[in-house]
């Protein structure tokens, strides 16, 4: 006895063919859904918080990776040669960009900086393709508070004669990050302030 195969219902892949200003509002909701809660948190720098955001169930979402690597893509400068972050919440980020410049017909490699530097072989602090002298690097992150932690990424790929000028950030926290860029002569961006973010979890809620 033969019994018909159960087809399944296909989500909308809404990542892959929305146009940007839609796409911006479709990653907004998987944020809101996925990475932000509300409550009593204690933060890495050992801060309270009434809200908590962690990106990485949104930028290792299938859909969320390729909303992010496109709407991040749109917002490099012309001139940029690779992306770069901070392992571990920048990795899938610059993975997710590096991919989708490839299909845009504008190939980027990506580079993940260490925190440490690796225990053997090169001990190199910085993973991924050798640029060329003075390759404009711009630094990717996925949530800013101070902005200290992408900055060690800056200092580390200047350390290895790259040029940063600029820091992209998916979520900007509103603490600190964009004054603290600006105190070091960096251009910095996000695609959502903090408050996008808790206006629309509220409306959904």
């Amino acid at each position: 006895m033969s019994y018909p195969a159960e087809i399944l219902p296909q989500p909308e892949i809404w990542a892959a063919n929305t146009d940007i200003n839609t796409l911006r509002n479709k990653l907004l909701d998987l944020l809101c859904q996925e990475a932000y809660k509300e409550g009593d948190f204690v933060l890495s720098s050992g801060e309270p918080s009434k809200y908590y955001i962690n990106c990485k169930p949104v930028t290792l979402h299938p859909q969320g990776a390729l909303a992010t690597g496109r709407l991040l893509l749109a917002m490099l400068p012309a001139n940029t040669h690779a992306v770069a972050g901070l392992t571990l919440g920048a990795d899938p980020i610059v993975s997710a960009v590096s991919v989708v410049s490839a299909y845009e017909n504008r190939p980027i490699p990506a580079l993940i900086i260490r925190k440490e530097a690796k225990g053997h072989g090169t001990q190199a602090y910085i993973e991924g393709p050798i640029l060329v002298k003075a390759a404009n690097v711009v630094v990717l992150e996925d949530v800013v508070t101070t902005g200290k932690s992408a900055m060690k990424a800056v200092e580390r790929l200047r350390d290895a004669g790259y040029t940063v000028e600029k820091v992209i950030s998916l979520v900007d926290r509103k603490q600190g990050g964009a004054e603290f860029y600006q105190s070091q002569k960096l251009k910095f961006e996000a695609v959502y302030g903090i408050e996008d973010i808790q206006q629309r979890y509220r409306e959904m809620t």
